[in-house]
């Protein structure tokens, strides 16, 4: 699924809307009545994590501060600065079996209690597939035909057509109402609120790092991308334990991770590709073999991993053995 980068990106295609009322809907959609959203107005529009907010207000209501004005009211209080909001684009990588990996996806996702259903004029979560996108003014066009030899475009989830003429087209996501964005942002790795400390004292556990990473409690919109990808800069093997890691290792891993994130970020924004060095690779830069695997917990979520054994040497663990490797 589109991982914190790119739901930024989304964000920010969304934001020119705010303030506008809703003229015309359509789209797929059967977990919502995509009809209610009719004559009202976006009110704001937030991302925290993997997941997008938008609110909704009945278009004779006042329009309140949007999550921008309340931050940048803030910030400039404080002297602090916020980071530029971000884009999405295609790895450019082959992709390697995306079906299995969006079947985790989703079931991962169904497993994640969902608010208590709200009425319109509240709050409508996003959460996207794996390929999941929003684009606006425009719709999506088929790149290549399907397995009877037919060019069929996507179908939208979602379509908001607004007064001033525009729309927006939601692809491949489930939504639905809720009372406000269930968000921290101490743990979303691009917020100006991000807790380092916090992250740290998850990263300190024995459980394997990779684990550890797409904990969203702690990593909110860090995703099987970007763990591949710090993993692999920090030189960690992804089953190391973390509590057997120097902490200098755990700070560097957490620079990378923020490092890295932003950078996609930046590059989405001027409309540039990510050229993973390890994820979806059969070689590291070094040219040595890359090893894939499914890794996660025992009776959780798991996720195909790519590591380098010479550039990622596994290490013992706290008991003198080494890091299992599946």
């Amino acid at each position: 699924m589109p991982e914190g980068p790119s739901v930024r990106k989304f964000q920010l295609l969304t934001s020119p809307f705010v303030g506008q009322v809703v003229a015309k809907v359509g789209g797929s959609s059967r977990k919502i009545n995509v009809n209610d959203l009719n004559a009202l107005r976006l009110q704001d529009s937030q991302v925290h994590g993997k997941n997008l907010y938008l609110a909704f207000v009945a278009a004779e209501g006042p329009l309140g501060p949007t999550a921008e004005e309340t931050v940048l009211q803030r910030e400039a209080a404080s002297g602090a600065s916020s980071p530029a909001q971000g884009g999405q684009e295609q790895v450019c990588a082959s992709q390697t079996h995306p079906q299995e990996e969006e079947l985790q996806e989703i079931q991962h996702s169904r497993s994640e209690p969902p608010d208590a259903a709200e009425g319109p004029g509240n709050w409508l979560r996003f959460h996207f597939g794996l390929f999941g996108s929003i684009r606006a003014n425009e719709f999506s066009r088929a790149n290549k035909a399907n397995k009877r030899g037919d060019w069929k475009d996507p179908i939208p989830r979602l379509v908001l057509h607004f007064e001033s003429g525009g729309f927006l087209v939601f692809y491949n996501c489930r939504m639905y109402w809720c009372s406000s964005p269930r968000a921290d942002p101490a743990s979303d790795i691009l917020s100006v609120e991000f807790h380092r400390g916090r992250a740290l004292d998850a990263l300190c556990t024995p459980d394997p790092i990779c684990y550890t990473l797409l904990d969203q409690r702690y990593f909110s919109g860090l995703g099987n991308i970007i763990k591949n990808e710090i993993l692999y800069l920090a030189k960690i093997h992804p089953l190391t334990q973390g509590s057997v890691l120097a902490l200098s290792d755990l700070e560097r891993l957490l620079d990378y991770a923020i490092q890295f994130s932003s950078a996609w970020l930046h590059s989405k924004l001027h409309g540039k590709g990510l050229h993973p060095q390890i994820y979806q690779k059969e070689q590291c830069p070094l040219g040595h073999a890359v090893m894939k695997g499914t890794l996660g917990p025992s009776g959780g979520f798991k996720r195909l991993t790519w590591w380098c054994p010479q550039c990622q040497p596994a290490v013992l663990s706290g008991h003198g053995d080494p890091s299992p490797v599946t």
